[in-house]
């Protein structure tokens, strides 16, 4: 599937509000609802995504068409580990392990508005690298010795 990438980038610039709002109020219920989000973007798909749809619905259509489209597998990976670190920023906020809801939140932020203002999707480049790493690793398995 391919995606308009200005779309993961909108989901980032929300997801960075969102991230940004938990910092403050420390509110793990916040963290849990965007973790909800990320989970339906990394098991549905990207155009299931909540800010996916609202990209799709009401900001798209005022924008030009895209001048490429790339591959939804890196930004549903970024999801992905998206869901982890609010998983265990969640788990921080509502045992009371306040320093871990922060610094899982905090790292979610970053990369969230690495991508949000910069364009530097460090999930998906995560993913590039592993699929590079197992894909080297297949070739030399297939190798067959002399």
């Amino acid at each position: 599937m391919q995606v308009d990438p200005r779309g993961p980038r909108f989901a980032a610039l929300v997801t960075t509000v969102v991230l940004v709002a938990v910092l403050v109020t420390g509110s793990w219920a916040l963290l849990a609802a965007q973790a909800v989000v990320f989970a339906i973007a990394t098991f549905l798909g990207l155009r299931y995504a909540p800010y996916g749809l609202v990209f799709k619905v009401l900001v798209r259509p005022r924008l030009a068409p895209p001048g490429e489209l790339e591959d939804a597998a890196p930004p549903r990976f970024a999801q992905g580990v998206g869901l982890v670190f609010a998983l265990v920023g969640t788990a921080g906020y509502a045992t009371g392990t306040t320093w871990l809801g922060i610094g899982a939140t905090a790292l979610a932020l970053a990369a969230a508005f690495l991508n949000a203002v910069f364009g530097f999707c460090l999930g998906c480049e995560m993913y590039l690298l592993i699929r590079r790493f197992t894909a080297k690793k297949d070739r030399s398995e297939r190798k067959v010795p002399a």
